[in-house]
This record gives C-alpha cells, structure tokens and sequence, in this order.
C-alpha cells in the first residue's frame, strides 16, 4: 500500500496520462488534487510574500496593493470566469474522448482572453490616478502609488493567460503542467521582490511600484512556458498547426459559458469593492490591516481551491463519460477533506490572530484591526470548505449559472447593505464589515451545498 501511494505522489507530481473517469475515485482525486493543492499553495504563498515586503514601506504602500486589487478583482472575476468555461469544456470534450475538439477550445480561449485584457490594460495606463482617487486613496497613493496601479493593470494579458491555460491545462486533466507553471512564475516573483523593492547593485530601490514590476517578469515567464508545453503536448492535449485559427461557433460557446463564470465573480468582487470603499472610509488602517488579513485568508484557503478544482475537473470529465453518481462522489469526497482542513485553520485563527498579523505589521491599530477579522472567520470558517467544492462542482458541470444568481442574492443584496448599516448608522466601524461578512459568506456557503444536493447540475449541457 506505501508503495502504492508513494507511486502515485510521483505520478501526481510527473503527470500522468491516466483516464480519470476509470481509476478508482481515491486515486483519481489523489492525482489531480496533490498538483493542484501545491500549484496554489505557492501562488498564494507569493500573495503574503509579496504583502511582507511591501508591508516595509507603510500602511500607505500596503493600502495601494489593496485599493489595486479591487479593481484587479474584477480582472480577475473575467479570468475565473474564462478558466471555469474553458475547464468544463475542455474537461468534457476529454471525457467524451474528443480530443481535437478540446485543443480547438483550449485555442479559441485563448484569444478571447488575450481580447478582453485590451480594456484593463488602457483604463490602467491612462486613469491610474483617478481609479486611486475614486477608491477613496489618500495622498501619498496617488502621488507614489499609481505607478503599481499601471503596471498591473497595464499588464493585465499575463493574469488573463495564467489563468485561462493552466485551466485548459486543469480540464484536460494536466494538473501537474498547471503546477509546473505556476511554480516557475512565482519562484522568480519570490526572488525578484525585494530586489525590486528595495534595490541590489546596479537595480535601483523602486518601492512599491517594483513589486508590480516583479510580478510582470515572474508571470510572463510563466506564460512562454505555458505555450511551449501546448506546442509541445502535455498528457491529455496538444495544440496542432491546425488549431491556430478562430472558431465563431466554439468561440460563441465559451462566451456563452463563461457568462455565469464571470457574473458570479464580478458579483462577489464588485461586493469587496464596496466593502473596501467602506473601509477607505473608516481610516488607512482600516484598509491595510483588512488587505493583510484577506492576504492570510487567500493563502489559507489555496489547498481548499486547489482541492474544488480536482472536484470541477472530475465532475465535467465524468459528466462527458456518462457517469453523473461518479461526479456526485467526487464531490462529497473532497468536501469532507475540506472541511477538516479548515476546521484546523480555525483554530489557528482563532487562537493566533495577532501573531500572523503581526508577521506583516508593526503599527498596532493595523494589528488589531486585521486580527480582529481572522478571529471572526474563525468561527464558520469550516463552512467556505463546503462552499467551495460544491460552487466547482456546479461550475465543472458546465452550470454556471446557478452560483452567479446565489452570489447576487447573498453579496449584493445582503453583503453589501448589512455591512454599510453596521459600519456607519450603527458605528461599529470596520467592525460591522467583518460581521457583515461572516453572517452573509456562512449563509451562502450553507445555502449552495444545499442546492448542490438536489443534484440539478447533473443535467446541464456544454
């Protein structure tokens, strides 16, 4: 049995040209989820190695990281959004052994991603400053920070790509190429950060606008591995001469996909773009000690992502095969492992808020704010892992649409005025966002694990 596990943690970590809707269920969640788990462990790891350095140069320096990326989420809610489509339908053109028709996809995804970065890129180069402004930014972000604001979302393309191919790569069945990529990307970020930040011989100190910079080199490398990987032929998938053309059908079918994708994401992004607008409101801290704690939160909650994502990729391959009860158990499978991760984080949080905060901050009002957020997750956190899996596994199925109506009923109409009558009538601050935050998240995980028992996602057609 050792030998066996051991086996396949090589395999996982190789890749593996094993058909996923046959093997035994514990081996296929194994090898799909251990690269997966490990692909966003790093990519989160970056996320709060990136905070820790910036968090040198001020509150101020870290808010411009902050108020940045809610505009990047909603970047990222098209990313996602793309990478849920392309993933279940390239997952169920593998399942259905339709090979050629799933490189075609993976090409045609591509483009559209590559055509939906050119309006980030110019409202970024252009407004920086105003965006900074309109986010409530104090002075010295938009005097200092709007170079950062530039560079990321001037070079949006390289987000876009990371995301939309390592999905292709997902839904094939490819994990370990995903992996492969990400931990290349944000290995060279890693060493590249403080160098940028801070300067080394002949590079000079560029402050926060050098962890854009770095950010930039570590994912454009990442995406010219991506493509030689596609040219080359990973396990499941290669990329013909052939394929490089446009497609109107299969692309009018990704759109029509990612709708949902993208709408529940836009959804649940546009509801932190309010909450942190609340939060510019109370004070700079405020921002900071949030943008820290959520930092935290990301980082926990990669293994928990890593692991829905095995669930999305098993549900679209076995929906494709004909074999809805397989997709089902995956599911419930991989919940249960979630859950007792999250359980344990809980714990951590609860008992150690100040401590992990206190790792990125030394100004006490920042400290406490961000603690004060990881202890209220504390109490449901269990609940995103449940959440999660069962939003991919709608997701995987192809039903995308489902999650964005509950995101729009739970984040929009509950989230949002929740957390501004408890943050300004009832004057509890920063501290009515959080509550705010944890009644209306632990409801709607509750509520979609729900629905997904009912098992309506079975049906759904890509």
């Amino acid at each position: 049995m050792a030998h066996s596990i051991w086996t396949d943690l090589s395999a996982a970590l190789r890749g593996t040209d094993a058909d996923y809707t046959r093997i035994p269920l514990n081996r296929a969640v194994l090898l799909l989820a251990v690269p997966m788990l490990l692909e966003l462990v790093l990519e989160s790891t970056f996320a709060v190695v990136d905070i820790f350095f910036v968090a040198k140069l001020g509150p101020s320096a870290v808010a411009t990281v902050g108020l940045t990326e809610t505009y990047l989420f909603l970047l990222y809610a098209i990313a996602m959004g793309l990478a849920m489509a392309v993933t279940a339908i390239v997952a169920r053109r593998i399942g259905e052994q339709r090979g050629d028709e799933a490189a075609l996809s993976a090409v045609q995804a591509i483009m559209v991603a590559i055509l939906a970065s050119v309006p980030f890129a110019v409202a970024g180069i252009v407004w920086a400053q105003d965006l900074l402004r309109l986010m409530g930014a104090d002075d010295w972000v938009i005097e200092h920070g709007y170079r950062y604001m530039q560079w990321m979302l001037g070079g949006n393309v390289v987000i876009l790509l990371l995301f939309v191919v390592n999905a292709i790569f997902r839904g094939a069945g490819d994990a370990a190429a995903a992996m492969r990529v990400l931990w290349v990307a944000n290995v060279l970020n890693i060493v590249l950060d403080p160098i940028c930040i801070f300067g080394l011989g002949p590079i000079p100190a560029m402050g926060v606008e050098g962890a854009a910079i770095a950010t930039n080199i570590g994912r454009g490398a990442g995406i010219l591995m991506q493509l030689w990987i596609l040219v080359r032929g990973s396990k499941h998938l290669r990329i013909r001469l052939a394929d490089l053309r446009w497609h109107g059908a299969t692309v009018a079918q990704i759109v029509r996909t990612s709708l949902g994708g993208v709408g529940q994401m836009i959804v649940a992004t546009t509801a932190w773009i309010f909450l942190m607008r609340i939060l510019a409101g109370v004070s700079t801290e405020a921002v900071a000690g949030a943008t820290i704690a959520i930092r935290i939160m990301m980082f926990t909650l990669m293994p928990v992502w890593g692991m829905s994502n095995a669930a999305a990729t098993l549900v679209g391959q076995n929906l494709g095969a004909g074999n809805p009860a397989r997709a089902e158990a995956a599911v419930w499978r991989i919940g249960w492992m979630n859950m007792l991760f999250t359980l344990i984080v809980s714990v951590l949080f609860f008992l150690l808020n100040h401590e992990f905060i206190a790792l990125f901050s030394a100004d006490a009002e920042v400290i406490a704010i961000g603690a004060e957020w990881l202890r209220i997750l504390s109490y449901s956190y269990f609940v995103y892992g449940w959440w999660m899996v069962s939003v991919q596994a709608f997701n995987g199925a192809g039903d995308t649409m489902t999650p964005t109506w509950i995101n729009l009923v739970f984040f929009w109409l509950i989230q949002i005025p929740l957390a501004w009558v408890l943050a300004v009538p009832t004057g509890w601050a920063h501290s009515g966002v959080f509550w705010a935050v944890f009644v209306s998240e632990t409801a709607v995980g509750v509520f979609t694990l729900l629905l997904f028992s009912r098992g309506g996602w079975k049906l759904a057609k890509v």
